[in-house]
């Protein structure tokens, strides 16, 4: 069951729930929508203190959030997430889906465990969550999920993550036509290397910088960059609808 915290929220405008909101692209999105006139809800899955504490420095700064826990993969904690947002704001317009897993290693060497892991959290997340935001979305709203520009680049070690964040495209395009003649949006955005400790995590200094050098801009995405992204497809892009967002830097 999830539980929400909250600095005495009133209606708004536009209301935006962030899975993963906690971590670090999440907390970017979560930031930036409320500098976009969004009230905001924090999901965390397993960090309530952090997804609190962000709660609390929005709130501090006059903008509008609560947090609400939960598994992204359980679909009684996410139908109780989204009865919290609509509890607090009056409803939910935009959903972003930043949760993920990533466990990097060879395909005849990966833990089959850490297979199940990612997948149920990437897909069947990304699932349980578009499936919620699809009954839920007002008019006029968009869905985001998150896929990777490895999909493209087909680095080695990457192939279990891969398998799944494709997985998670073909969920996208399809409810984006399933959704038709509601007046809402899905896409994809698809994340370049950025800075993030998902993707820092068991990266020696040598592999990041080649990483950074790999794209003509010449460094790691910020979380900021991608929640730049982000906010462009769940506000002003409304003629973008099915489409993966790669947002890389221009990394090939």
């Amino acid at each position: 069951m999830t539980e929400n915290t909250a600095a005495t929220p009133t209606t708004a405008t536009r209301v935006a729930l962030v899975t993963g909101g906690s971590g670090g692209i999440g907390r970017a999105v979560a930031e930036r929508l409320v500098a976009d006139g969004f009230a905001v809800a924090v999901h965390y899955a397993g960090n309530k203190d952090r997804a609190d504490a962000i709660v609390a420095a929005i709130t501090a700064d006059g903008g509008q959030a609560i947090a609400v826990g939960g598994d992204v993969a359980d679909e009684h904690d996410m139908s109780a997430a989204f009865d919290a947002v609509e509890d607090a704001f009056g409803g939910v317009d935009v959903v972003v889906n930043t949760a993920g897993v990533m466990v990097l290693a060879p395909i005849a060497e990966l833990d089959l465990d850490d297979l199940d892991r990612m997948h149920r959290t990437n897909v069947r997340g990304t699932f349980v969550v578009s499936q919620q935001a699809a009954r839920r979305v007002r008019r006029g709203g968009a869905i985001v999920n998150f896929s990777t520009s490895v999909t493209r680049t087909q680095l080695p070690t990457y192939g279990a993550y891969v398998a799944s964040k494709a997985a998670v495209e073909g969920i996208t395009l399809i409810l984006a036509r399933e959704l038709r003649g509601k007046d809402i949006t899905v896409n994809a955005v698809a994340p370049g290397p950025t800075a993030t400790p998902l993707f820092l995590q068991g990266k020696d200094d040598a592999v990041i910088a080649n990483f950074a050098k790999a794209t003509p801009l010449e460094r790691l995405g910020q979380p900021e960059d991608i929640a730049d992204a982000v906010s462009f497809l769940a506000g002003p892009a409304r003629w973008i609808n099915g489409q993966v967002l790669f947002a890389n830097g221009g990394l090939a």
